[in-house]
């Protein structure tokens, strides 16, 4: 397997598209591809569940049924106990997957009619029902296999995509296998790397089945995977620096009862390294977020001069849109678009954003939306979100020129050329004030002299290695967003 392979991310129809020609170029027959692909998933499952013994396996009616069946025939020759349950037992198959269930037959094995007591008695269930060309909602008998296997208590292995994923977007088209591992081949299909499709495949393993260097030839990826491991991070610091050589970013927000919000955000600043920071929030604000940190500059007043000392600005947490809202975001907006100056916006900053009657266009900026804001960023509904997270990503940076982080499970970041996803995160940092730490660590990031793109994907990888570490120490429950500085500070060091 090519590293750089494993790092980029594929749409199905160009798996299906060149896989053939890739497997033809490399001397290998697309059978001899199955088996390999059937031998990939036996040997994960041998390597995370090594004491199952019960093997059922539930094939459909296409490609994937075919490796189903290779899995079984190599678990039979391990002299595991299988159990074949095919989804449409009458329906005959074609092609390799037919040449794959007669050898399963042909080695003494059998196909049962689904019984939830095979279920119920797995110790590991191989999931083969649905590939990658299904995009409508899943139909009987396929839900109501998906359902027992997902309420049994049996570890579950998918099949290049857990069935019922689109392998796209990563939406649920009804129901979906909700997998431990899922083992994907070829190229990693994109909608196995965020959302909901990331939360479906478990853990992700990849084999490139050893056609990479003919595959990488054909088909261009359509975004990059990227974690803190990969990321390119801040340089060494110059000797004879000064404070002022790590940039002055100014916050703005923290309105009246929400001024946690940019306490957060300054903080994150300062924590990952950005020089001076000053906040400017609203008068009934200043004893909540200088009161600890008297290392924060905080002022309610002249926010034109706090403008023109700034080197960069994030604005938006806890900024609220009322009037002082609005008129703090417009003269915000009229200095960084007549300047060109760095901006951060997050929250009700893109609120008040999506409130214009036109977009604005807003050069040299980062977005960091969660799908709610996005929505109102884009007139749709959340679920229009959620099912088309690459799209809507790209079409945000497309439409106000910015950088966008659109937040989530495997957050997306896009810059109407190019597209990264995240790979490091968890279920922790899904909790209020998170996405405030973020911001401020992309604007920290910026006033330290990275571009927009660069301290997007850095600031997200970082964030979410942060989680990461936090959950393993601690666990995912109970988190606050202020429990990652200690732990940034470590990670940019």
């Amino acid at each position: 397997m090519l590293a750089n392979l494993s790092q980029r991310v594929f749409c199905a129809e160009q798996v299906r598209t060149h896989e053939p020609a890739a497997a033809a170029q490399s001397g290998v027959a697309m059978y001899t591809l199955m088996e390999r692909a059937g031998k990939a998933v036996f040997d994960q499952t041998i390597k995370h569940f090594p004491q199952a013994q019960n093997y059922v396996v539930l094939v459909g009616v296409g490609n994937n049924a075919g490796d189903g069946y290779i899995v079984a025939s190599l678990a039979k020759q391990a002299a595991k106990q299988v159990t074949v349950i095919a989804a449409v037992p009458d329906k005959p198959l074609t092609g390799d997957a037919l040449t794959a269930q007669k050898a399963w037959l042909a080695a003494g094995g059998d196909i049962t009619a689904f019984h939830q007591q095979i279920i119920d008695n797995a110790d590991v269930i191989i999931d083969g029902l649905l590939g990658t060309g299904i995009n409508s909602d899943v139909r009987a008998p396929f839900v109501e296999l998906i359902e027992a296997a997902n309420n049994s208590a049996a570890p579950i292995v998918a099949i290049d995509l857990p069935s019922g994923i689109n392998a796209d977007t990563g939406a649920v088209l009804g129901v979906a296998i909700e997998a431990d591992v899922t083992v994907t081949f070829v190229g990693i299909k994109q909608g196995l790397v965020t959302g909901a499709g990331r939360a479906c495949a478990g853990i992700g393993e990849f084999d490139d089945l050893s056609i990479s260097d003919a595959f990488t030839q054909l088909a261009t990826p359509t975004a990059k995977l990227i974690s803190y491991q990969t990321s390119q991070g801040l340089g060494k610091r110059n000797n004879n620096s000064h404070k002022g050589s790590h940039g002055k970013l100014l916050c703005v927000g923290g309105n009246k009862g929400t001024a946690g919000a940019i306490r957060l955000t300054s903080e994150a600043a300062l924590r990952s390294g950005a020089g001076m920071v000053k906040v400017y929030t609203h008068p009934e604000s200043v004893l909540a977020v200088s009161i600890g940190r008297p290392e924060l500059m905080v002022t309610t007043i002249d926010l034109d001069a706090a403008l023109d000392w700034a080197t960069c600005i994030a604005i938006g947490p806890g900024l609220g849109q009322d009037t002082w809202s609005q008129s703090t975001f417009g003269t915000v907006i009229e200095h960084c678009v007549a300047h060109n100056k760095a901006m951060v916006v997050d929250a009700d900053a893109l609120n008040l954003i999506a409130q214009q009657s036109a977009p604005i266009v807003l050069k040299n900026t980062v977005f960091t939306p969660h799908s709610g804001e996005a929505a109102r960023l884009l007139g749709c509904t959340i679920s229009d979100i959620e099912s088309e997270r690459y799209q809507s990503a790209r079409k945000l940076a497309e439409t106000y020129s910015t950088t966008c982080v659109l937040k989530g499970g495997g957050s997306i970041i896009a810059d109407g050329i190019k597209t990264w996803v995240c790979t490091d995160g968890n279920p922790a940092l899904a909790v209020g004030g998170s996405g405030d730490v973020l911001t401020g660590i992309i604007a920290g990031l910026i006033a330290q002299g990275l571009t927009t793109e660069h301290a997007a994907c850095f600031g997200v990888t970082l964030h979410a290695k942060a989680g990461d570490v936090a959950a393993q120490r601690d666990g995912e429950r109970g988190l606050l967003p202020s429990d990652l500085f200690a732990i940034v500070r470590e990670l940019v060091n």
